[in-house]
């Protein structure tokens, strides 16, 4: 045994004691730690009268939309890289968990802390372009609340419209005892301009968030010109305890993550910022699955337990880095009307029971992941998978048509899984050379429009400290 491999295993058999930020499979009442495509086309839409959209070609006839999942990327054609190079080209921030880069030469920095940075490509380090702080939770110390989201509408060098995901103090609405509130708002800003407007905020959407924890964050514009919100289940463990509706399983209590109709928990949600409809600051896909069946109209896929990150890789397919519970961590390809399982399986194991259904009562098959890794053992091992994206830059010819990743105690390491066409992908632990100090710990990727990929790090177990950094992928030494 390498010494290498006793490292990675003895860190993370410490990693309850050593990571206050409570990190899924450490305990089971933990918490879980916690980047994006070039700016898709957009395509006109039409207001149906039960407020749900139809996107439309230049003529005005219905498009014909294919699931992202039934396109395929190039195939890899290099080897894997022995190691991979990260150059510090940030640094200071709190905890960073997202990048965005809308623009030319104009990077945008998510902090937890409440705060979004602009920076150039020289790296510099400007005061909040927007600051959200003093309409959150705090955040101090151990938590995953804060501001968890960034997404640049694809118009934004016309509009000036961004949305962003924040956890706020209980709002109106929100029940007695319950933690908080998820809130997805819209703000405005000159798009050359060096800060959003605070006071420009729209609430968009809010959802009651039973417990601290579990509360996901991504958002993200797909393909289609729709904005797609990822949902956790709730929090607490096992997708059980207050504030978690009964499904239709038996076997183990629970859950948010299969119902469809009590709440909008344990999902990615999928919206059109560009209507309103039934009172509402957004409007429904005319083709979401469950419109005109029973069930939330805004959902897109559902059976997660919390979908920490997620990306549209190309070719327009829906990757989801989904946090496990006590045993397994995956990645997703998400499909829409897809039930990715939690809380009957984790992974693609059976959850807390002997045997489970590869079904649901609906006569939906419960989805496997692409990715799967265990929380102990050799090689490719953690505790939170943080999602990633499907590589197509060049800089690194060993990573392209790969899907590149990585576990949130990632100690010097980025996971690598290449797809293949039936079972889970191959996925391999590659070595990152950096003489900034890389990690220990990896909170969210980002791309710019070149395909190249960035890494956010911090050395901290919360939201605390200045250790937050931004690393870009290059080819290693």
């Amino acid at each position: 045994m390498g010494k290498r491999s006793l490292r990675r295993r003895t860190a993370l058999r410490l990693g309850c004691s050593l990571f206050a930020v409570g990190l899924a499979g450490c305990n089971e009442d933990s918490t879980d730690p916690t980047g994006e495509a070039t700016n898709p086309q957009r395509t006109p839409t039409s207001t149906a009268t039960d407020g749900t959209v139809e996107r439309t070609d230049a003529t005005g006839s219905p498009t014909e939309e294919t699931d992202a999942a039934e396109t395929t990327a190039t195939e890899p054609t290099a080897p894997i890289p022995e190691t991979v190079s990260a150059r510090r080209v940030a640094g200071g921030f709190t905890s960073p968990l997202g990048l965005e880069i809308p623009q030319p030469g104009r990077r945008f920095v998510v902090d937890q802390a409440g705060q979004v940075y602009l920076q150039d490509d020289q790296g510099v380090h400007r005061e909040p372009y927007l600051d959200v702080t003093d309409r959150m939770v705090d955040v101090n110390g151990s938590s995953e609340q804060g501001l968890l989201g960034l997404a640049f509408h694809p118009d934004f060098d016309e509009n000036g419209r961004l949305f962003v995901r924040y956890s706020a103090p209980p709002r109106e609405g929100t029940p007695d005892g319950y933690a908080h509130t998820f809130v997805l708002s819209e703000f405005e800003a000159d798009p050359g301009a060096t800060r959003a407007d605070p006071d420009s905020e729209r609430t968009i959407l809010e959802i009651p968030q039973p417990r601290g924890n579990h509360n996901a964050g991504a958002i993200t514009f797909g393909p289609d010109g729709y904005l797609y919100v990822a949902v956790g289940d709730g929090g607490g463990a096992n997708d059980t305890g207050s504030g978690h509706v009964d499904d239709w399983y038996g076997a183990v209590g629970g859950g948010n993550g299969q119902d469809l109709t009590e709440n909008l928990l344990g999902s990615i949600l999928r919206i059109d910022v560009d209507g309103e409809a039934n009172g509402k600051p957004y409007a429904v896909p005319s083709d979401n699955p469950l419109v005109g069946s029973d069930g939330l109209d805004e959902q897109y896929a559902w059976g997660f337990r919390n979908p920490w990150r997620l990306s549209f890789g190309p070719g327009g397919r829906l990757f989801v880095g989904d946090v496990g519970q006590g045993a397994w961590e995956e990645v997703s390809i998400v499909e829409k009307g897809g039930n990715y399982g939690w809380n009957v399986k984790e992974g693609s194991h059976c959850f807390d029971a002997d045997s489970c259904p590869d079904e649901s009562p609906r006569g939906r098959q419960l989805r496997d992941p692409v990715v799967e890794y265990p929380h102990s053992g050799d090689g490719v091992a953690g505790i939170s998978v943080i999602g990633g994206y499907l590589y197509d830059g060049a800089d690194v010819p060993g990573l392209a048509g790969r899907y590149v990743f990585a576990d949130w105690q990632a100690g010097g390491e980025l996971f690598v899984a290449t797809e293949q066409s039936e079972g889970l992908w191959p996925t391999r632990a590659v070595p990152v050379d950096s003489e900034a100090g890389f990690g220990p710990n990896v909170l969210s990727f980002g791309r710019n429009p070149a395909g190249e990929l960035f890494v956010c790090t911090t050395a901290e177990g919360g939201v605390t400290g200045d250790t937050g950094a931004v690393f870009k992928l290059g080819a290693g030494g």
